[in-house]
Formats: C-alpha cells, structure tokens, sequence
C-alpha cells in the first residue's frame, strides 16, 4: 500500500513538473549594466582607469600571523578512531598550523603569487581584481580572451599551474590563449558590495563590465563552483558576447531536473546510464552525503556575518574552516583517512597560499554573503536554470564532485551541448588537483566552438 502511495505522489510531481516545463522558460529579467554596488560617489569623481597591483605579505602581517599561530589555546583532542568524520581533526591541524607559522616560506609564495600581472580596476562602484595573462605570438596566430571563474573557498590561485598550459602557443592551433582571472566581488583582492543583492546574476554584470573594459567584445568563459553558476547566467545573459561556455560543475536547479532525479531513484537506467548510476544512486546516500557536507551552506546563506567573526579573527580557524573543504571535497572517502588526504593531490604551501589571500584581504565575510544573496527567494524566482542558451557549451565532469547530472537533462539548459568529458579522477577543486587534464579539455572545447561557429555562420573573434 505505501509503495502506491508513494508512486501516485511521485506521479503528481511528475505531472505538475511537466505542465510547468511545458509552459516555456520565464523571461529575462530587466538587466541594468550601471546598477552600483560601492558606497555612494558622486559620479565625476569615479575613475575607470586599470591599474597594476602587488598581493603583499608585509612584515607586520607575517608577525601578526605567526604570533597568533603560536600563542592560541590548546585545541581540543579529537576523539579516538576519530579522523575527519566531524570536521578537521585538530591532531593533524596542529601539524598544519605549525608549518603555516615556522616552515611556510612567506617571501617566497609572495613572488610565486605576484609571478604573473595582477591589476585593479572600478567596476560599478567596485575595486575589481584581475589577473591577466597575455601570450606573446607569431604573425598570424590569433588570441582569444578566456575569463577563468572560480568559487568559495577557493581564489584565483586555483588556475595557477593551468597558465602555462592555457597559454602555451602551439603550431598545431591557430589561436592562442589570453587568461583574464578576476577575484569574484568579495573574494580575494576585489571589494564587497556595500548593500544586499549582489548575486551570481549581479555579479555576471560587472565580470561582463569588466571584459568590456578590458577591450573584450567576445570572449570564452569557464566556470567552476560558484563560477560555473556565474559563467552559465553570462552565457544566458548575453549570448552575443560569450562565445563559448566551459563548467567542470554543470548541475541545474529546476523543478524539471529535480524531478526526473527522483523517479530515476525508482528505476535509474530511466535517467543516468548504468555505467554512472553511481554517480546519483542510491539517492538516499546521496542526500545522506549532502547532510553530512552542507551545513556550513545554510550557516552561510542565513548567518554568515556571525560565523565570519570566528574565522575571520583566527588563522588557525580560518585554517580549518577552508582546509576541510578541500579534503572532502576531493574525495568522499578522505573523511575516512587519519590525514584527511590533503596532501595527496596538494602541497601543503599551495594550500596555504589559499588561506592566505583569505587572511591578507579580510575576505572571508564577504565571500560567505555570497551564499546568502544566492539562496533566497529573489534568485530562485528569476528561474535562471530554466532559460536556456545558445551558446555553444562544453562540460568535463570529474569523478567525485559533489554532483552529477547526466547530458540529456543538461540539453534542456544548453541545447548546443558540443561535448562532455566523462572522468573517472578528479574532484571538486578540479583545476588545481589536474591542471594537465583541465587545460586540455578546455584548449580542445575551444577548437569546437570556433568550428561551430564557423559553421554556424556566426562572427568569430
């Protein structure tokens, strides 16, 4: 008898979800490209110009870090059998916290840091972060803009050891690679709104402004994390501009996908094929995952100022707070491992150069707000998931990111789907764990977007 119950409400979901599917996309909201996001200027004192900038770790700073580092507390035993099942293990935080304040060479990171050109500009009250990266050329040879997003709790550094792939010339293509990297609004070195509403949607606005000044008129985009919800409202926002489209994290959030997700529960091969039903299924372990990973989302989308006084006034919390993140979120069962398997894929002064720019720009609250201007009322009305793009798109999907969503579902939101690359490596943090398989999978997503276009009789570069 409950097994009837539970068919016939799943068939009424499944009946409402497609009249609502069928009844088209929503429009595109009102977009406004000078919506003001700093403290109110009068407008003939704001300045568009581009200028250089240095990540500095000053001596104060390094003092400050290593007296905090070796003055705090105790931390508290974990429990035994214990290794990251409640969050990082404090035994193996002390180890990291020890060379964050004797080993870590600051002067050193500073220079890899600053090794490519780092500038600032305004962006609709803004002080945007960017880095950018030119190819020098031969005759002949083209260069393409590519704008690299990335999420929380990364930075910008996430693209790092790509660069020299990305930008490499090549006899074999016809194009080279120009890299613009900016900090998101909030992150990094790129200032925070000032008012509430500075969401994903907003926040592909000033990247699309920033292009803009950059001299962009057309221009590829690739996205992770937050980045790839980013990078996909700018190929729906404005298809003329965005040439191509590259995520390693294509999921969607519509009643349509959520929907087909549960009845596959019933029957996957109704959805996902055999080979990566895994991926979705059991989804009872699924959401049991979900659980145990996302309670810092919903401390983020409700209450981030407070948690951010914690963090943000502690290295060793701030540590902590961001480090874990990259354990499970590489791969599940590292929760399991006494190390959590930082190491395994990262060296240890990378990821504290992560912690750094979190720690030397006071980042940390206004990237949480992030999630709070994206999981609400407002963003999830606009129904963003549900327009779809033309623009021609490509998507690698790693292994062990924390979802999965099969291609003919994504069609429904990017009808010119050119390619997905299916991994059987690779997690969360996908460009910094296999920079090799990231920058050629993108590399190889660009040749198909000009062949399209060129195909397709659109304007190329």
């Amino acid at each position: 008898m409950l097994r009837v119950i539970l068919i016939s409400i799943l068939a009424g979901i499944a009946a409402s979800t497609l009249y609502m599917h069928f009844q088209g996309p929503p429009p595109l909201p009102d977009i406004d490209l000078e919506e003001w996001w700093g403290p109110k200027l009068d407008k003939s004192k704001y300045n568009e110009a581009i200028v250089p900038f240095q990540v500095q770790f000053t001596n104060s700073t390094i003092r400050d870090i290593k007296h905090r580092l070796k003055t705090r507390p105790p931390l508290t035993p974990p429990l035994e059998g214990i290794a990251f099942e409640y969050g990082f293990n404090s035994k193996q935080l002390e180890t990291w916290l020890k060379y964050w304040a004797e080993e870590y060479p600051f002067s050193d990171r500073e220079k890899y840091i600053n090794q490519y050109k780092h500038y600032k500009t305004n962006i609709q009250g803004l002080d945007i972060h960017f880095v950018r990266v030119t190819p020098e050329v031969p005759p002949g040879k083209e260069v393409v803009p590519l704008l690299l997003l990335h999420g929380w709790p990364a930075s910008f550094l996430e693209f790092y050891d790509a660069i020299p792939l990305l930008t490499a010339v090549n006899k074999d293509r016809d194009f080279a690679v120009e890299l613009i990297i900016p900090s998101l609004p909030g992150y990094g070195f790129s200032s925070g709104a000032v008012r509430p509403g500075l969401a994903a949607d907003k926040i592909a606005i000033v990247l699309k402004n920033l292009m803009s000044r950059l001299g962009h008129k057309k221009y590829y985009v690739q996205g992770g994390d937050w980045g790839a919800l980013i990078g996909s409202i700018m190929a729906t926002f404005f298809q003329k501009e965005v040439l191509g489209y590259h995520t390693n994290f294509a999921t969607l959030a519509t009643p349509w996908s959520s929907t087909l997700r549960l009845l596959g529960s019933i029957y996957p091969p109704l959805v996902v094929s055999t080979d990566l039903a895994d991926r979705m299924y059991p989804l009872g372990e699924r959401y049991s995952y979900s659980l145990q990973e996302t309670g810092y989302m919903h401390i983020q989308a409700t209450k981030p100022d407070t948690v951010a006084v914690a963090v943000g006034d502690s290295p060793s919390g701030l540590a902590a707070y961001i480090l874990e993140k990259f354990s499970t979120w590489t791969k599940a069962e590292y929760r399991s491992r006494p190390d959590g398997g930082l190491t395994q894929h990262f060296t240890k002064e990378k990821l504290i150069d992560n912690v750094m720019v979190y720690w030397v720009s006071k980042c940390i609250n206004t990237s949480m707000r992030l999630y709070a201007e994206i999981l609400n009322n407002r963003f999830f009305s606009l129904g963003l998931d549900r327009i779809p793009t033309q623009v021609p798109t490509s998507i690698i999907q790693p292994k062990y990111d924390l979802a999965y969503e099969p291609p003919w579902i994504l069609k429904s939101k990017y009808p010119n789907l050119l390619r997905i690359t299916v991994l059987d490596v690779g997690g969360h943090f996908f460009a910094r764990e296999l920079p090799d398989i990231f920058a050629e999978d993108i590399l190889t997503a660009i040749v198909s977007f000009r062949n399209w276009h060129k195909e397709n009789s659109k304007i190329e570069l």
